[in-house]
C-alpha cells in the first residue's frame, strides 16, 4: 500500500536534492535590480558599527596610530604628532575612520547579503555551506586586515622613517610631518588591502566547489597569477612604495598556492596528470 506513491515522493526528494531549489528565470535587469537590493541592505547591515566606531573614534585613532608612534620614537624624533591644515580634517578624518570601521563590523551582514544574491542558483546540497561562507569570509577579511597591522604598518613606518635624518657632511635635518588625513588614508587603505587579499583562498575554494574550476587548472595558472598578483600590489599598494608591494606580493602568491590546496579538498576530483613517456605496453 502506498508503493508508487512512496516511491514518487523519493524521486521528488533526490530531485530536489541536486537540483536548485529556487531555479527562477529572471531577466538581465531583474538580476541587476536584485543586486541593487542586497547592496542597499549590506549598506544598512554598516551603519551599526559605524555608529559604534564613532562612539570610540579616538580610542581607534589611538590603536591605529600606534605603529608610528612606535617608529617614531625609535628613530628618534622627539615627541610624535600628527598635523592638520584646514579646520575640519579632524572632523571629516574621525568621519572616515567610522565608516572604514562599519565595513570591517558589518562585513559578515555583506558576505551574507551576497551569499543570498547567488544562493538561489545553487543546489540544495550547496546551500548549507552559507553559515560557513559567510563565517570564513568575514574572518579572512577582518583577518587579513588584523595581519596588515600587527605585521606590515610597523616595518613599514621603521623602513620609511628611516629616510629622515641628519644628512651626512651637513647641517640640514630633513624632518618628517606626517598630515593626519594622509595618514589615515595610508594606513585604511593598507589594512583594506590586505583584507582583500586575505579574501581569495575564499573566492578560489568558492569557485573550486561549484565546479567552475579545479585544481589542475589553478595550477597551470599559477605563473599567470604571479603576473596578476604583481599588477594587484601595485595597484593595491598605497604610496606605490616597491617594499610595499612586496610585501603584499607575498601574501598574494602563498594564499593562492594555498587555495590549490583548498580546491584539490573540496572541489571536483580530477586525476593527476600522466608523465610524458611511453605507455606500460612499450608504445610511444
Amino acid at each position: 500500500m502506498g508503493g508508487p506513491a512512496k516511491l514518487k515522493g523519493l524521486e521528488k526528494d533526490a530531485r530536489a536534492a541536486v537540483e536548485p531549489e529556487d531555479d527562477v528565470e529572471m531577466t538581465f535587469f531583474e538580476h541587476l535590480g536584485e543586486l541593487r537590493n542586497r547592496l542597499v541592505r549590506s549598506l544598512w547591515g554598516f551603519l551599526p558599527g559605524i555608529a559604534l566606531a564613532w562612539a570610540f573614534k579616538e580610542q581607534i585613532l589611538n590603536l591605529l596610530t600606534r605603529p608610528l608612534v612606535t617608529a617614531w620614537v625609535h628613530r628618534g624624533f622627539g615627541e610624535p604628532q600628527l598635523h592638520f591644515a584646514n579646520p575640519v580634517d579632524p572632523f571629516m578624518a574621525y568621519v572616515q575612520l567610522a565608516m572604514i570601521c562599519g565595513v570591517l563590523f558589518g562585513s559578515p551582514w555583506a558576505f551574507y547579503q551576497l551569499w543570498q544574491f547567488v544562493a538561489p542558483g545553487l543546489y540544495r546540497n550547496e546551500k548549507r555551506y552559507a553559515i560557513p561562507f559567510v563565517l570564513a569570509s568575514a574572518l579572512f577579511f577582518i583577518g587579513g586586515a588584523f595581519f596588515g597591522y600587527v605585521a606590515i604598518l610597523g616595518p613599514a613606518f621603521d623602513t620609511l622613517l628611516s629616510f629622515a635624518g641628519m644628512l651626512p657632511d651637513s647641517q640640514l635635518r630633513v624632518q618628517p610631518t606626517i598630515m593626519l588625513a594622509e595618514y589615515l588614508d595610508f594606513s585604511t587603505r593598507l589594512l583594506l588591502a590586505f583584507g582583500i587579499t586575505f579574501e581569495v583562498p575564499v573566492v578560489i575554494t568558492f569557485l573550486a566547489f561549484a565546479g567552475v574550476v579545479n585544481w589542475r587548472q589553478l595550477l597551470g595558472f599559477s605563473r599567470w597569477w604571479v603576473v596578476l598578483a604583481a599588477i594587484a600590489s601595485a595597484l593595491l599598494t598605497p604610496g606605490g612604495d616597491v617594499g610595499m608591494q612586496m610585501l603584499m606580493l607575498i601574501p598574494l602568491v602563498t594564499l593562492y598556492m594555498a587555495s590549490i590546496g583548498l580546491a584539490y579538498a573540496f572541489g571536483p576530483k580530477v586525476a593527476a596528470p600522466r608523465p610524458e613517456g611511453p605507455d606500460l605496453d612499450g608504445t610511444a
